[in-house]
């Protein structure tokens, strides 16, 4: 089969880093049409760079990086930088990049590619959403032309940024509303699923044994403060995005209503996943609780001896 097109909106952030090194690793199963960035895990300013510097590292400087939204619709913009470090790559030494973001703003990119694009394009959304629900109030048509939303966000036994939300989700409450409301599919992978697959020392020994730079890389920031969410090991939380793609035989979860809690200040973001059918809501997303931590890794492990 034609690889799957796929778009990328992301805020890099470590787990953000890993993600686009498994898609660029992957051209045979995945046409990456580009990325725009997004205020998120640090300032708009980083993430783009951040976005051009992985490019650089996987030799995918073809691929056009776009910068986003640099806060919320509605908030002041809420950052990581205790998780990613200030520079959200914290723990490895990647020069800054020689190349540059393409001109025009990535939400009237996200709109145009997805508008010319030869098939439905699948988006991958790896940070907070404002992209993405912003493009699908300026030109409601690209919704027919998305095939599936595939979305880290979300948490439904306790959060990592509030009790009760999730970062990308808290971050901007009312874009992930309008996004779970637009009617496409929607995979969602929240907390629940990307918790299982954390960077042990022993799984991070053996990506650095691969010998290339890039699992370098990956093994060195994933080394990052290795115990800063919650048990031994980063999760690789954005990661799962593309091994959903790659690998969705290694991930299960329900068919369910999912909405978003965006009035109360002590609950909000939370995502509320109606498993009874207590609301009588459509289902309108399919919400991953289980995956295969080892094959995960496995797949990593196969995607960056691929990379330089």
């Amino acid at each position: 089969m034609p690889p799957r097109p796929i778009l990328i909106d992301t805020d890099p952030g470590q787990d953000d880093a890993v993600a686009i090194l498994m898609a660029c690793a992957a051209p045979e199963a995945l046409d990456v049409l580009g990325l725009a960035t997004v205020g998120g895990n640090v300032p708009i300013e980083l993430t783009t760079a951040n976005a051009l510097r992985i490019l650089e590292l996987a030799g995918r400087t073809e691929l056009p990086v776009h910068a986003g939204c640099p806060r919320p619709i509605l908030r002041p913009l809420t950052t990581a930088p205790e998780i990613h470090g200030e520079s959200g790559l914290a723990g490895t030494d990647l020069p800054a990049p020689r190349i540059a973001a393409r001109p025009g703003h990535g939400v009237p990119w996200i709109i145009e590619t997805l508008m010319t694009a030869l098939e439905p394009v699948t988006v991958c959304t790896l940070g907070p959403l404002t992209n993405l629900a912003l493009a699908l109030v300026m030109e409601p048509r690209i919704a027919g032309r998305i095939a599936e939303i595939i979305a880290m966000g979300g948490s439904f036994s306790g959060g990592n940024v509030m009790p009760a939300a999730e970062f990308n989700i808290y971050v901007d409450p009312e874009a992930a509303a309008i996004v779970l409301g637009c009617g496409r599919p929607i995979t969602l992978i929240p907390l629940d699923c990307t918790w299982q697959v954390r960077a042990l020392p022993e799984r991070l020994a053996r990506i650095a044994r691969i010998g290339t730079r890039s699992a370098e890389v990956v093994s060195q920031i994933m080394s990052y403060r290795a115990d800063s969410e919650g048990g031994v090991g980063r999760p690789l939380h954005d990661a799962c995005v593309i091994a959903r793609l790659l690998r969705p035989d290694l991930f299960d979860g329900p068919q369910v209503p999912v909405q978003v809690e965006t009035s109360s200040e002590l609950t909000r973001g939370a995502t509320l996943m109606d498993r009874r059918g207590r609301t009588g809501l459509p289902a309108n997303c399919r919400v991953l609780l289980e995956v295969d931590a080892d094959g995960f890794f496995e797949l990593l492990g196969g995607l960056l001896a691929r990379l330089p």
